[in-house]
């Protein structure tokens, strides 16, 4: 008796471990949030714990540890620093929706650091994703428990769009010219060793850590186990038989459901301009990806 699972299974099986991949990714901006630590303790502790994980959860991550894997990890570990500084200091859904222009900053530099030439097509997606950055710093966002500077954190919050670009640049420069398999085992170890990174460099301001309570070391063990190590472990497994395209188009949801959380826990309300900014760089995003050839 044959015990071979059907193609559809194992894709539909697929398609739910990236979006369970997302849905977790989405929670960051209210967990965070939920901690009393400071952004660097967060982010040193969040990332401290996510490495031990990643290593427990993927084989991959205990191979290629090389010099352009360490390279990478650094963009990658500011991006963990920045996102986690962001949401300390403005909304989520800032947060996250400005580190959603990865693609803009992919595009200007894309041709300098991988010589790939960026096509007419997508100069108009290029203008707009510049529009919808630009929205978060119109008018004045009110200052709130949630996001008690909010300039400076989507400042951080750009920043972090920038390095986030980055590291997908990066992960694409150890993709280059490998044997087939070996672009995962060298993401799957990037996002270990940026974690590694991150956890140094956030720890010398993160000292002492002191009068931690019970629910502080819950939501950072949660961060770092659940929100990180987790959820990359269900994206890693769920790429296998997924094409590109779909996979970008489902890991939308993150910035789609990560203002939702932070409203339903904290009660956060981004600014009207904030959301249309948002709903501006999630959709020029989606349009751009679903007319990729």
């Amino acid at each position: 008796m044959s015990t071979a699972v059907p193609e559809s299974t194992a894709r539909t099986a697929d398609h739910l471990m990236i979006l369970a991949a997302a849905l977790l990714f989405s929670t960051g901006g209210a967990a965070v949030k939920l901690c009393s630590l400071n952004a660097w303790q967060v982010a040193s502790l969040r990332s401290g714990i996510a490495a031990v994980a990643l290593l427990l959860f993927l084989p991959q991550a205990r191979r290629g540890w090389g010099w352009r894997t360490w390279l990478v990890s650094v963009a990658y570990a500011a991006t963990m620093i920045l996102y986690v500084s962001a949401n300390k200091l403005t909304t989520a859904a800032n947060a996250i929706f400005l580190q959603s222009t990865a693609p803009l900053y992919i595009l200007l530099l894309g041709p300098i650091l991988l010589s790939e030439r960026v096509e007419r097509r997508q100069i108009p997606f290029m203008v707009v994703l510049a529009a919808g950055l630009s929205l978060f710093f119109v008018g004045v966002q009110p200052v709130s428990a949630t996001a008690p500077d909010p300039f400076r954190g989507n400042l951080l919050g750009a920043l972090a769009g920038l390095s986030w670009g980055l590291v997908i640049m990066g992960l694409r420069w150890l993709g280059r010219d490998r044997e087939a398999g070996a672009p995962v085992a060298s993401a799957a170890a990037a996002v270990a060793c940026g974690n590694v990174v991150a956890c140094a460099i956030a720890l010398p301001q993160a000292l002492p850590i002191e009068n931690v309570n019970i629910a502080d070391w819950v939501t950072v063990a949660y961060l770092g186990t659940i929100q990180i190590a987790l959820a990359y472990a269900f994206l890693v497994r769920g790429v296998r038989r997924v094409g590109a395209l779909e996979v970008s188009l489902l890991l939308l949801l993150e910035p789609v459901l990560n203002p939702v959380w932070a409203w339903i826990v904290h009660g956060e309300r981004p600014s009207a301009w904030a959301l249309l900014g948002g709903v501006v760089i999630v959709g020029a995003t989606a349009i751009n990806t679903w007319k990729s050839p």
